[in-house]
């Protein structure tokens, strides 16, 4: 449909297991040069305490509403008490099941941050893999966890948690539970990772991973093709100010662009992808459709300080940003032109609708029609007669707008994707070049009054017949004018 849906993350289970990190930010100033070396002198102010790592990626799932489940170890420190009440302040939504290796200390990343720039940070970390003991404790844990989930997250921060022996038994435990498994990965080897169904690589760690370059669009399909071989994952490239790429064996590959954007901090911003992505496909969306989420949560996330998450309000108030700004919105399009896009959409796995009129006066019940088509598809095409068209229909007088007049205002529905204008008397010719997946129509019409349902229903595709509130009709708005009064009221609101 017209404007991007956002799902219901709420039916979303993601277990999220790796690396578990303290982020802390130390807040200060900088007025002056130590005299004892020449190096600034930070005035501390204030800190605070934020997830970091595996739980960072699991705050940003259960920000946007999904039920999270966070594996990982942590030491037996006082940072590791200080991260469970950062996840208890920020996402007490998230249940913590930490397994606590007395041999290390919580990982922790300690951030100094003046005027709004970090000045520097300190790591406080054990990067040895854990030992056989808490392996086999992990395992047992997420064996036990992922059943009863519907996506599995392994954020690899290469710190010595993620080790070959349960990394093997997740992609085993998740492959007989059918669940989908998706890795932030940090290792040179994208084979280590190979059973997982998603990679999330930046495009440096592409790179490294592939020796291949990743200068362009094409640059980047040839790096993700080799990604994929190596791994039998799909991989989705975050390419900072050029957006992202998902390549999928098989499928044309999906360069998203970022959108224009100030870049305040970067921290965080491949957790919120990967959260986004995932969770995303957990409540139901497609894999285009989600990485379109994730682009687009990551445009929002490196504009905040620090490793921060993204609401689905937030996420809400950018798409309709986009959609006025006209982001991602078709024009008014030639048949052969449509006939392109709707095979685009088809590759990318969204189902094209298809509905026709007149729309010579847009009213209440135009968009009302055109509201309930678009939430029962992903993409909707709009088939518009032409003047002369609507003057055989319609008789002398008619239209009152022209066609591109009446196109602009179509287009300037969130509902309507694309507008196609065509001279016939019925919309047979669109109907079986664009072959769509939905085909509707508004009023009290019966199914076989309807041209080209049994063209749809043969291959596949379903007719819907909208029921609309009575009470608006182009013609009745006319005659109303004309004659001063009141216009009649008729159901079928698409003439």
């Amino acid at each position: 449909m017209g404007e991007m849906r956002i799902p219901d993350f709420s039916r979303a289970r993601v277990l999220v297991f790796g690396d578990v990190m303290l982020d802390e930010y130390v807040m200060g100033s900088v007025g002056r040069i130590s005299p004892e070396a020449p190096i600034p002198v930070f005035l501390r102010a204030e800190h605070r305490y934020m997830p970091g790592g595996a739980a960072n990626v699991a705050a940003n799932a259960a920000a946007l509403g999904a039920r999270v489940t966070l594996c990982g170890v942590i030491g037996d420190d006082a940072h590791a008490g200080h991260l469970r009440q950062a996840l208890a302040a920020s996402s007490p939504a998230v249940t913590l099941l930490a397994v606590v290796d007395p041999s290390r200390g919580t990982t922790v990343k300690t951030r100094f941050i003046a005027g709004g720039h970090h000045v520097l940070r300190v790591d406080t970390e054990t990067v040895v893999p854990v030992p056989d003991e808490i392996g086999r404790a992990l395992v047992e844990q997420l064996k036990d966890a992922i059943p009863r989930t519907d996506v599995v997250v392994v954020s690899d921060y290469a710190k010595g948690v993620v080790v070959e022996a349960t990394f093997r038994a997740l992609i085993a435990a998740a492959s007989l539970a059918g669940k989908p498994v998706f890795v932030d990965p940090k290792r040179r080897d994208f084979g280590f990772y190979r059973g997982a169904d998603y990679l999330t690589p930046n495009r440096k760690e592409l790179h490294e991973a592939t020796g291949l370059p990743v200068d362009d669009d094409a640059a980047v399909e040839r790096a993700s093709q080799a990604a994929s071989s190596a791994s039998s994952a799909a991989i989705l490239v975050t390419r900072s100010e050029e957006g992202m790429t998902l390549f999928r064996s098989g499928s044309p590959a999906l360069h998203l662009r970022a959108s224009p954007r100030e870049v305040f901090d970067v921290s965080g911003a491949g957790d919120t992808v990967i959260a986004t992505f995932a969770s995303a496909m957990a409540a139901g969306h497609a894999p285009p459709e989600a990485a379109m989420l994730a682009n687009i949560a990551a445009g929002i996330s490196v504009g905040k300080q620090g490793a921060s998450c993204v609401s689905t309000d937030e996420l809400r108030d950018a798409l309709r940003a986009r959609d006025i700004a006209g982001e991602g919105r078709q024009r008014l399009m030639s048949l052969e032109a449509a006939v392109e896009q709707r095979r685009r959409w088809r590759e990318s796995g969204w189902s094209v609708g298809f509905t026709n009129g007149c729309f010579d006066i847009l009213h209440g019940g135009h968009v009302q029609l055109l509201d309930q088509v678009a939430q029962n598809c992903d993409r909707l095409i709009v088939g518009l007669n032409a003047d002369a068209s609507v003057q055989l229909l319609k008789g002398p007088g008619r239209p009152i707008n022209t066609a591109e007049a009446r196109a602009r205002v179509l287009l300037g529905l969130r509902a309507v994707d694309a507008v196609v204008i065509f001279e016939e008397e019925t919309p047979a010719q669109l109907i079986r070049a664009l072959t769509p997946d939905l085909l509707a129509k508004g009023g009290d019409y019966r199914r076989h009054e309807i041209v080209g349902a049994d063209f749809v229903e043969e291959r596949g595709g379903k007719v819907l017949i909208v029921k609309i509130v009575e009470g608006f009709s182009t013609t009745a708005i006319i005659d109303s004018a004309r004659a001063g009064k009141p216009p009649s009221r008729s159901r079928r609101a698409a003439e």
